[in-house]
């Protein structure tokens, strides 16, 4: 779809732009540095415990989030994915060449999907980090990647959407994905992300339910044209370049230069100490070489409907199947390939045929999590019945 946006602009307003990007630019890559040194000085992946009162910790925590649904949980890596994903938003604001797939679906509403989505992360944290015990580990990181965006892109820009779209994600989804977790996970022996998933679906259904109720929201998509995508140019670097973008689609980036940027703050914090990424499981790399494998298959099984539709779901198992059953089966080469194959064969058919059923006040966002719970419980579960396959 395409958006309407005014062609004019003041030349002392640009120049404020300019300098406010430049800022937050130097503010992330700042980040990131100190985020990179707490890594180094901790040595090991360290949890908030929900005391609110330590800020240091409090604050490596909610950057490590913005990594989280990629099975990185690093703050270098969070802090470089926003550094990444703004630099995409700037390149495709100035129309550079090399500016990537659009983000925020294709929006360009990047500041607008990144910023309730941040805000949405930090209120969930302020309102459910009591649900943490020392040691213990609750999926707080929902807000980033569900209701908060995806309610921005469906209704548009503005601060009321955006301000309504973070309580509302703050308040819904960590309540329903921490319940998950505890009473479907737990018991069933399922990878938590399953209940993470879940908790997403349920509490963006209550959020598109309410929003539809809320005086001040306007109609959804009334905000842009009613264009359907055409058909998609594919060139030939199109299959390595939509494979790295899947790597930060969930955030609702889905750009290369945020994709590379968030793997690059992953690599490099694991270089510096193994036992701070992907929860201090020491299967970084394998969790890693999951997702490309799974993302590469992904694209070239399913270039056809991306072609016919504009988009299709393949980063679904990227953030689901793929890692989860790396953690399941403790990284073997088996638990990698057949991890990231089936996921890329299943999981986006089945992501893209509930979000085809939703009504259209529903962000189809909601099938793709949807499928991520299905497929990860069906696929990991399955592996297990399988003789030897967990040696």
């Amino acid at each position: 779809m395409t958006t309407v946006r005014s062609t004019t602009a003041v030349p002392g307003s640009r120049r404020v732009a300019q300098v406010g990007v430049g800022l937050v630019g130097v503010s992330l890559l700042a980040l990131a540095g100190w985020a990179f040194s707490r890594v180094a000085r901790d040595a090991t992946w360290q949890p908030w415990d929900g005391d609110y009162t330590d800020l240091s910790q409090f604050a490596s925590w909610v950057v490590g989030s913005i990594s989280e649904p990629q099975f990185y949980a690093v703050a270098p890596a969070g802090a470089l994915l926003l550094a990444g994903g703004l630099l995409g938003h700037v390149a495709h604001r100035m129309s550079w060449r090399w500016q990537g797939f659009v983000q925020a679906c294709g929006t360009g509403l990047w500041q607008w999907a990144a910023g309730s989505a941040l805000v949405s992360l930090l209120l969930g944290n302020l309102a459910w980090g009591w649900t943490l015990a020392p040691g213990s580990w609750q999926p707080l990181f929902v807000p980033l990647v569900s209701v908060a965006p995806a309610i921005v892109v469906l209704y548009g820009p503005g601060w009321r959407v955006g301000l309504t779209a973070a309580v509302l994600g703050a308040l819904l989804t960590p309540p329903a994905s921490i319940l998950a977790v505890e009473y479907l996970c737990a018991p069933l022996d399922l990878p938590p992300v399953v209940g993470a998933t879940t908790g997403m679906w349920l509490g963006a259904i209550v959020a598109f339910w309410l929003c539809r109720r809320l005086s001040w929201m306007p109609a959804p998509g009334a905000w842009r044209t009613s264009d359907e995508p055409g058909r998609l140019e594919q060139s030939r670097l199109w299959v390595p370049r939509r494979a790295l973008a899947d790597f930060s689609e969930a955030q609702f980036f889905g750009n290369e230069w945020a994709s590379a940027a968030l793997i690059l703050g992953a690599v490099v914090a694991h270089l510096i100490s193994p036992a701070s990424t992907s929860y201090g499981s020491g299967l970084f790399t394998a969790v890693l070489a999951s997702q490309v494998l799974t993302a590469v298959a992904g694209v070239i099984i399913w270039r056809k409907k991306w072609r016919s539709h504009g988009f299709y779901p393949t980063f679904v198992p990227v953030v689901s199947v793929a890692p989860a059953t790396v953690l399941a089966f403790d990284g073997t080469v088996a638990s990698i390939v057949v991890g990231a194959l089936a996921g890329a064969l299943i999981a986006p058919p089945i992501a893209a045929a509930i979000s085809a059923r939703l009504p259209k006040t529903f962000h189809p966002f909601i099938g793709n999590v949807a499928s991520m719970g299905i497929c990860t419980a069906l696929i990991v579960s399955m592996l297990r019945l399988v003789p030897g396959f967990a040696s």
